[in-house]
């Protein structure tokens, strides 16, 4: 088996449960964005450790999740596994859950947030931008395939929450090393 097949050759994809669409149409670029925000957040857990290396792997199986709906034509959502292939209402609450611990833990900040404060909290910004771009990109395919009973939106919306307070976590935990003295 080769890893290309040509079928894409004329613009357009395959679909999970069937199906081919154009390549530039609103599914696949919002699970395609998705896919960005998976790499991004891999570039965060290769800098992290710990909990948060452990938290950010769970992020990425759950995007998964969330790519296999996007990816999934309207007309066969009945297909879609909760948890497997269908994001569901307790992946939102787990977001809102580790949202809470972080802020009753840490607080947030009271004033703009200039982003790269140190590696990790600038690579969980990074990975939070991509989201808030995958958030949009769904609520336009959401829209454009009259797809009403998705939490697919209020997932992303909270992973972006999230990931804004991990990287705020991090810059309180981040010890910066001091330059030996001569």
């Amino acid at each position: 088996m080769k890893i290309y097949t040509r079928r894409g050759d004329d613009g357009s994809t395959g679909l999970f449960h069937g199906g081919r669409v154009a390549k530039d149409e609103s599914g696949p670029e919002a699970y395609g964005t998705v896919d960005e925000a998976v790499s991004a957040l891999g570039v965060a857990r290769a800098l992290a450790t710990g909990a948060t290396h452990d938290r950010l792997l769970g992020i990425q199986r759950d995007l998964f999740v969330v790519a296999a709906e996007l990816a999934t034509a309207a007309e066969r959502r009945g297909l879609l596994q909760a948890g497997t292939s269908l994001t569901t209402s307790e992946m939102v609450v787990a977001l809102e859950v580790a949202i809470d611990a972080l802020e009753a833990e840490r607080g947030i900040p009271m004033e703009f947030v200039v982003p790269g404060g140190n590696p990790l909290a600038a690579a969980l910004d990074v990975a939070r931008t991509v989201t808030r771009r995958a958030e949009r990109r769904a609520v336009t395919h959401m829209r454009m395939s009259a797809i009403e009973d998705s939490f697919v939106v209020p997932y992303l919306n909270r992973l972006a929450d999230l990931l804004y307070v991990m990287a705020r976590s991090a810059e309180a935990a981040w010890v910066p090393s001091r330059p030996k003295e001569a």
